[in-house]
């Protein structure tokens, strides 16, 4: 890689010791797997509202008029408008983040889940967000978040990472300057990293780009959006299946009838989930090194991240 890919980070979860009881939730995957790869810009929005560490532990509470406030247990301590007003600038300086990884259940950085109490102090229900990482996610819809416990999941995590090295070459384009041929070239480079994810956001994307009426602004815009959303869907075995199969197409003049078979064969028996993701793929990258393909070569579905990553064996 030319250069680091940028991600914002809850500083707890890169092993700052800035948590209520000074301690941390170091994940070894952000700060050791990923070190090669991206620069970590860390951020704890509690101290950043000013409040010390060690501190008192502070939750969201919902209010009688239905708004949630997050304090210390007894009410006291109400940090509620500096976390929003520290979150909206913050969020304003994220925008050349290519994905952000936040600490799941905290009252300022959960992404989903995060316990909300009652006003009256009996019971709760996990419903919240976190106060600080809304106002990342309202800032930049397109940005790639996660939580630190959900990179646990393989699916996930490969999920993540492939939005989050696509929107760094995003990124990178939209710095170069973008014309209908780079974006015409960006899609083609992604088609089938998106056929496997979302067939339906696939056909969408390739409809928005044959459309001559929209100036590029317009288009790329759509396109971005439309390209984000299609792979926040899981990609599974089915529609992996799928694509290879596609990919297969590319050689049928080339290989013979046996070579075809095993193929085929291969490609199905991961479908079925009898061998991984990586058996037919290192066979189709096989036959791209002894029948060379212009166009495949291209593929990023074929490289959507660095192998040592290790991402795709979970499939």
């Amino acid at each position: 890689m030319d250069k680091k890919i940028k991600i914002g980070i809850s500083a707890c979860v890169a092993g700052q010791k800035v948590r209520f009881d000074t301690g941390h939730k170091r994940s070894r995957f952000c700060t050791e797997d990923l070190a090669d790869y991206v620069e970590l810009e860390p951020v704890c929005p509690e101290m950043g509202v000013g409040l010390p560490t060690p501190r008192p532990t502070i939750r969201q509470t919902r209010h009688l008029d239905d708004v949630i406030h997050v304090s210390r247990p007894d009410g006291t301590g109400d940090v509620t408008q500096e976390l929003i007003e520290f979150g909206q600038k913050h969020s304003q300086k994220s925008q050349h983040l290519a994905g952000f990884i936040v600490c799941q259940k905290s009252p300022t950085c959960g992404m989903e889940r995060v316990k909300v109490y009652h006003h009256h102090g009996r019971g709760s229900e996990s419903t919240g967000v976190g106060l600080f990482t809304q106002q990342i996610m309202d800032g930049n819809p397109l940005l790639p978040i996660e939580e630190n416990g959900r990179l646990n999941d393989p699916v996930l995590k490969e999920n993540f990472m492939t939005r989050v090295f696509t929107y760094s070459k995003w990124l990178n384009l939209v710095d170069e300057g973008i014309t209908k041929h780079k974006l015409i070239q960006f899609h083609s480079a992604h088609k089938y990293l998106v056929m496997s994810h979302h067939i339906a956001g696939y056909k969408k994307l390739g409809q928005l780009l044959a459309n001559a009426d929209l100036d590029v602004d317009t288009m790329a815009n759509q396109y971005i959006t439309g390209l984000m959303e299609a792979l926040s869907h899981h990609a599974n075995r089915g529609s992996h299946a799928n694509t290879l199969q596609h990919l297969q197409g590319y050689f049928k003049k080339q290989l013979t009838s046996i070579h075809r078979q095993e193929l085929s064969t291969q490609i199905n028996d991961f479908r079925e989930g009898l061998i991984p993701l990586l058996v037919p793929l290192t066979l189709i990258n096989h036959y791209l090194l002894e029948y060379p393909n212009e166009y495949l070569q291209t593929q990023v579905y074929l490289n959507p991240h660095p192998q040592e990553l290790k991402l795709r064996y979970g499939y």
